[in-house]
């Protein structure tokens, strides 16, 4: 079976972008600045980025281009006792991340739809929590279905379905080339739109006033390491499956700088229109800024929702902010999918076209249970899971197995021969010592602030039924589909700078 590969550098560069590039970008990146000292956020934020953020991504890149394969195929061709690693990944992330993060997409759609006319009122607040999601009283009441939901969601799979189905070259290169300068369009757009409003000043001066105090206290430099490794897809298998497609001349370490400033840029360019609106919505309520500034979900369907009703025109702005969202999500559930679909064809030799139909109906009756009442508590609880406990640990597995297993002087030499930049000692260190030890102290500071007092207020029986279960589980499974034969020689072949490891195990 002969590899696909990308058209182009371009179009490798803005598909691993369209990865990076996600819901989170808009609204998560702008309040951790609120929170954390405005400006002076930046600060950890760019050592985080130097110092994890781009290694790891330059790590991921190396490998996968390395060892041409998807991550459980790389992680085989290391050590084959080590190929679960790379299956706990894709699995956990496309059975998990994917499905809840598609029911999001879906509901960004649907206030799409309802920023013409804006129709959730006057309180929308109300209507987000108790007429959109009717949510339930606990995540043992799931409840009914929610049909505008669960329409919303047969079109977003319906879309990442037809992506995936085209191939590399005609689907997610195509694709991207096409919703990525789409996605800047709108977004330069709503800042120039935004930052036109009254009061438009207050709010960024809220965003980017900076507060050096904050930087004394811990929780800012977590923040700020945690959402870099979360922004740049690190440890979902998505940019080694990425790289895998990279021809023999590729540019790694120039393309992971560029992914990594361009995600980057995104984010903050994006918080000028985020906050010119909340400081417009301030000033037009007479409230101070900490009154219509919230976190996450609430920012998004809550706080802005009623700045939108609020401005002249707002039906329109709202269109352009949801469709934002809308673009940012889809691109990045494609890449989650096709981490999956090609660690399938690297292990059973399953063909693109059977397996993306296959995949996409999975995913889409996994993620029905997140369109029910009880779903956003379910989305709460696996993602606060998936992504503190399952991403950080696949972190720092993958820097022990390619930092000390497969060796990082054997990769950084690979990746500075087709590199126009070239790595030194100091990337071997970041690998093996300190990017393991920063995850790990995340991880330990997650488990012990949980073991103090439930997650978000759940029981304990929720929180291990639905949260650290789903980890078993996928973890299980992945240990059950390491163990079974390939179907493909795909794991005999040699990488690029030598012969494969895993035939000497």
């Amino acid at each position: 079976m002969v590899r696909e590969e990308w058209n182009s550098q371009l179009g490798f560069l803005l598909a691993a972008v369209g990865s990076a590039i996600g819901l989170g970008n808009i609204w998560r990146f702008s309040y951790l600045a609120y929170e954390h000292g405005g400006g002076a956020f930046l600060v950890p934020y760019i050592v985080a980025l130097l110092t994890a953020g781009i290694p790891l991504l330059i790590l991921e890149y190396g490998i996968g281009h390395e060892r041409i394969g998807s991550a459980p195929l790389a992680y085989a061709k290391i050590r084959k006792n080590w190929e679960w690693l790379g299956w706990w990944a894709v699995l956990f992330v496309m059975f998990g991340i994917v499905l809840y993060y598609s029911a999001v997409i879906s509901w960004c759609l649907n206030y799409f739809l309802l920023s013409f006319n804006l129709g959730w009122g006057d309180d929308p607040d109300s209507f987000f929590f108790k007429e959109f999601l009717r949510v339930s009283e606990s995540p043992a009441q799931t409840g009914e279905v929610r049909t505008p939901i669960l329409y919303g969601l047969v079109v977003v799979w319906l879309i990442s379905w037809a992506v995936i189905y085209r191939g590399v070259q005609r689907g997610i290169e195509l694709a991207n080339k096409i919703l990525m300068p789409l996605l800047l369009l709108l977004i330069t757009v709503l800042v120039v739109w935004a930052v036109t409003l009254e009061g438009a000043v207050e709010g960024l001066k809220a965003y980017v006033t900076p507060d050096f105090s904050k930087l004394s206290q811990p929780k800012v430099w977590i923040d700020a390491y945690s959402q870099v490794f979360f922004t740049l897809s690190l440890g979902f298998g998505i940019m080694i499956a990425y790289a895998s497609y990279l021809p023999e001349k590729a540019n790694i370490t120039r393309n992971a700088l560029l992914t990594a400033a361009i995600n980057s840029g995104f984010s903050i360019f994006a918080g000028i229109a985020v906050f010119a609106v909340l400081g417009f919505m301030a000033t037009t309520t007479g409230k101070p800024m900490s009154d219509v500034v919230s976190q996450s979900i609430g920012l998004a369907f809550v706080a802005y929702p009623k700045a939108i009703s609020l401005m002249p025109g707002g039906n329109l702005f709202g269109a352009l902010f949801f469709l934002c969202l809308v673009v940012a999500g889809i691109s990045s559930a494609v890449s989650i999918i096709e981490a999956f679909i090609a660690a399938l064809a690297d292990k059973f030799g399953v063909s693109r076209k059977k397996s993306a139909t296959m995949i996409s109906m999975l995913g889409f009756v996994g993620a029905i249970i997140f369109t029910t009442q009880g779903g956003l508590l379910w989305l709460d609880i696996v993602d606060h899971f998936l992504t503190h406990y399952g991403l950080i640990t696949v972190g720092i597995l993958e820097c022990i197995v390619v930092g000390w297993l497969f060796g990082t002087q054997r990769l950084r030499r690979h990746i500075n021969r087709v590199s126009s930049l070239n790595l030194g000692v100091w990337w071997d260190l970041l690998i093996r010592f300190f990017i393991p030890i920063i995850l790990s102290l995340i991880f330990v500071g997650d488990l012990y602030t949980e073991l103090q007092k439930p997650y978000g207020g759940y029981s304990w029986t929720s929180l291990v039924l639905i949260g650290r279960d789903w980890l078993i589980v996928t973890l299980a499974v992945a240990f059950v589909i390491a163990s079974r034969p390939w179907h493909t020689g795909h794991h005999k072949l040699e990488g690029r700078s030598g012969s494969s490891t895993s035939l000497s195990e």
